[in-house]
């Protein structure tokens, strides 16, 4: 069973980012989705942003990614605990694809991965999702922890004019429980919502994403990343060996050497292996939207491999 998120006892082995800092006039104050107390950070921004901030409030960075099937269940609950603190602290969300520099700095392994910021210091929290009341009650820690160090403040934010307010869209009965069966870690249940809500609207891509992410957590769920990363590179021709390290590069965030191990891979091989090689390339392209230059530009690879 996934352990519940704990905050660390104190911030006294936290890391130090003022190495982190660099000069920039950007604003801190990109907001998202019409929600005040939730802002987009880049690399340009993030000393602002975060850094600068977090000596006023606690500042709770989530680190996804558009193609993770968890970020999605998890960003819509840190979202709402951070509109209901009304600006004791702040939610900084960075897209690690955008910003691979700040994923590196941070050492993000997996996503989503979520870390506190406070006067410059920052506290692993947690990685995955996790239900609402295990996260407020982490937020709450960490609200309890920044006061102690006199960081109280309340994040400034800008009014957001009624146009640019998103009302947000009621979610699909059956993406509703396709998403609680993944938090309970129920594939079988969450591949059946998905195929149901297809079987409605075959057009759907976020269901299309959703069923590939499924379909992708139960391949690596029972997988141990370092013994899979030294057999496959002992074993460069095992197929099994070379999709299973092509699947943890994906929920690594690692999207382009997953396409181009397999594309590699598709060239070594002919008939039935070249086949499975290539069905499990084009699923792990369903996990990342159609539009996505990396997408584009490895469809056009594996087609040079196999004509």
């Amino acid at each position: 069973m996934k352990q519940p998120p704990r905050l660390p006892a104190s911030f006294a082995s936290a890391v130090d980012l003022s190495s982190l800092n660099k000069p920039t006039t950007a604003t801190n104050k990109v907001q998202t989705g019409g929600n005040p107390y939730v802002i987009d950070v880049t690399e340009e921004t993030f000393e602002v942003a975060v850094i600068q901030e977090s000596s006023n409030v606690p500042v709770v960075i989530d680190f996804w990614a558009e193609w993770c099937g968890p970020c999605k269940q998890l960003s819509p609950v840190l979202e709402k605990l951070a509109l209901e603190g009304k600006g004791k602290w702040l939610l900084a969300k960075v897209d690690t694809e955008a910003a691979p520099a700040l994923a590196q700095a941070f050492r993000i392994q997996s996503i989503p991965t979520v870390i506190a910021v406070v006067n410059g210091q920052l506290a692993p929290l947690f990685q995955g999702a996790h239900p609402e009341a295990q996260v407020r009650e982490v937020i709450t820690q960490l609200l309890s922890i920044a006061a102690q160090q006199g960081v109280t403040g309340t994040f400034a934010a800008e009014a957001t004019p009624d146009s640019e307010i998103i009302e947000e869209e009621e979610i699909d009965p059956d993406e509703s429980a396709a998403l609680l069966a993944i938090d309970s870690g129920d594939f079988d249940q969450a591949r059946a919502a998905y195929q149901r809500l297809l079987a409605r609207k075959p057009q759907d891509i976020d269901a299309t994403i959703g069923l590939a992410q499924v379909e992708l957590l139960a391949r690596v769920k029972n997988l141990d990343p370092a013994a899979v990363t030294k057999q496959s590179q002992e074993n460069p021709t095992d197929l099994t060996l070379q999709q299973s390290m092509a699947d943890i590069e994906m929920v690594s965030g690692k999207v382009e050497a997953a396409f181009a191990r397999l594309i590699e891979l598709v060239k070594q091989t002919s008939g039935d292996d070249r086949n499975k090689v290539k069905e499990h390339l084009l699923g792990l392209f369903n996990l990342v939207d159609p539009a996505d230059p990396r997408v584009i530009a490895s469809r056009r690879a594996l087609a040079n491999a196999l004509f």
